[in-house]
């Protein structure tokens, strides 16, 4: 009953401060989109594969390695282990940060070039690179204090990296304006620096008094290279798998600016339409998986735990919550979504496009919030390689989509790409849990 009412708490709490972050994030793609225009939007959008892909090489794995192994020896009183677990994959994730960050930033220029096809993304690219290591030590902070359940710090990170990022642009906004200099989508990855900065000073502070509260010191460290091989044999297969499903998303995010010409449009008209969708009508739909984000991060380590113990009733009495809400919310969504598609893409946006756009991805709902759900109960259960599959498979069909659809169809045929995606990736989780179902 006690772990019943953490999960709830923990999932009300990361739910809240994610509601607020997208709104926050919502108002401020809304000023991009006025300030940079769609196709600073497209530009500004075509850095996130790097951005994604630098992150999996960093962090990707090593994030649910700390909060799957914490969960799992903090569930076994064993204290002394949970932190140094962190420590190690925290020294580690770090290192691989620093060295990802300084070939980013030496080889943006061809990065830009041969990878994005885009050489205005090479200032962009160099900027960027200084987040990496920021937001690698965040995001191993945020995974102890996932498994820990102590849930108000990853959700302050959130909101103070949030409101730091759009202060950060605001106020780059004011000055460039006000000196007559032009904004360009520089100005977005500012903010995405400032927002970086000021999530890792805050974790970087928790942790040490945290630390240093319980009088943990280095010394101390029981057997790092024992945890270090525990550590690796879960996070290299997940790194490998994040990398290949990132390189993969990051072909599909280059080809359909390309395949989008082949449909008969010009550059910048396939960036402005490629910006509609990545930077606004796909940021919209995704708002209520705050909720399902929530979920599936408080249900990781928990999944841990129970596992640990050998409790399969839970995982369970788990899988089958999950699915039955996410469901609801995701048939709720597609009605709201297909019915308010116009309103909210010529009102918020002023797009036609976006209207569309909005309307079309609706019917991805319920299998998109339902499938991020139950790759989190995966993660946790340490299945690696199930994910691995269902990532691959997923952006396998959409790619496929990208190169056989898009010329005949334009950005529709990527728009059904997501649909069947998400369709065949929901039906293979549920296959690979059907074990829990009896």
């Amino acid at each position: 009953m006690e772990n019943k009412h953490v999960l709830l708490k923990g999932t009300l709490l990361l739910t809240g401060a994610g509601f607020i972050t997208k709104i926050i994030g919502f108002i401020y793609r809304i000023f991009l989109s006025q300030t940079i225009g769609a196709e600073g939007m497209g530009i500004y959008q075509l850095i996130f594969p790097i951005h994604t892909l630098c992150f999996a090489l960093s962090v990707g794995g090593i994030q649910t390695a700390i909060s799957r192994f914490t969960a799992a020896r903090a569930a076994l009183k064993d204290e002394q282990g949970a932190r140094d677990i962190f420590v190690l994959s925290g020294a580690l994730s770090t290192a691989i940060a620093l060295v990802v960050s300084a070939v980013l930033y030496q080889n943006a220029s061809w990065f830009a070039l041969h990878i994005l096809l885009e050489e205005r993304c090479a200032p962009l690219l160099r900027l960027m690179a200084f987040s990496i290591p920021m937001g690698t030590l965040h995001s191993c902070v945020n995974g102890y204090y996932f498994a820990r359940k102590k849930l108000v710090i990853p959700a302050a990170a959130q909101l103070l990296e949030q409101s730091a990022r759009v202060g950060v642009s605001y106020g780059m906004f004011l000055i460039l304006t006000e000196q007559n200099v032009p904004v360009t989508p520089m100005l977005a990855v500012a903010g995405l620096l400032g927002g970086e900065l000021v999530s890792m000073i805050f974790s970087l502070l928790v942790i040490l008094w945290d630390y240093q509260k319980h009088g943990y010191r280095l010394r101390s460290l029981r057997s790092p290279v024992k945890d270090l091989k525990e550590i690796l044999a879960l996070a290299f297969p997940l790194t490998c798998s994040r990398l290949l499903v990132n390189v993969l998303h990051s072909i599909e995010s280059v080809l359909i600016p390309g395949h989008l010409r082949l449909f008969g449009m010009d550059s910048g008209s396939a960036l402005s339409v490629y910006g509609v969708l990545t930077g606004m009508a796909l940021p919209l739909i995704l708002f209520p998986s705050a909720i399902t984000n929530a979920v599936s991060t408080v249900l990781l380590p928990s999944v841990a735990e129970n596992q640990a113990v050998g409790n399969r009733k839970a995982i369970r009495r788990a899988i089958l919550l999950s699915v039955k809400y996410c469901l609801i919310l995701g048939f709720l969504s597609t009605a709201f979504f297909f019915f308010a598609g116009d309103f909210l893409g010529l009102i918020l946006f002023k797009n036609e496009f976006a209207a569309t756009f909005i309307k079309t991805l609706s019917f991805i709902c319920p299998c998109l919030y339902l499938s991020g759900t139950l790759s989190g109960i995966l993660n946790g259960l340490g299945a690696a390689n199930q994910s691995f599959i269902l990532n691959t498979l997923g952006l396998g069909v959409r790619i496929a989509f990208v190169f056989f659809v898009i010329p005949e169809y334009g950005i529709l045929g990527y728009l059904w790409g997501l649909i069947v995606s998400e369709i065949l990736v929901t039906g293979l989780s549920l296959c690979f849990l059907r074990e829990y179902f009896s």
